[in-house]
């Protein structure tokens, strides 16, 4: 499965937990990933699921980009799986979050 695939369907599962936070705190962000990175592990046949189960990490970031009234940037990782539940590709994802005013 081509990579570019695997890295949009990667970075969804870690922005939508971001946009969710967004919704939750009711005020008005800019989101951007500013680097990436990405690790594949076996050839990746038929349909992939990625997760990402950092919903804490960014819940944090969040609290201090709100009481800072700055940017934040943090690290999130994405794991892509098979049916059989095999590893076959992890990805990194650096946010950066800001406030807008």
């Amino acid at each position: 499965m081509f990579w570019a695939i695997q890295g949009m369907a990667a970075e969804l599962s870690t922005g939508v937990i971001v946009m969710d936070q967004i919704r939750k705190s009711g005020k008005p962000f800019s989101m951007l990933v500013t680097q990436n990175q990405a690790m594949f592990l076996k050839k990746a046949k038929g349909t992939i699921e990625f997760s990402c189960d950092q919903q804490d990490l960014v819940a944090q970031s969040f609290a201090k980009a709100l009481s800072t009234h700055e940017g934040v940037r943090f690290w999130m990782n994405a794991t892509g799986k098979d049916a059989s539940g095999t590893i076959v590709s992890e990805f990194k994802f650096e946010w950066s979050i800001k406030e807008k005013s």
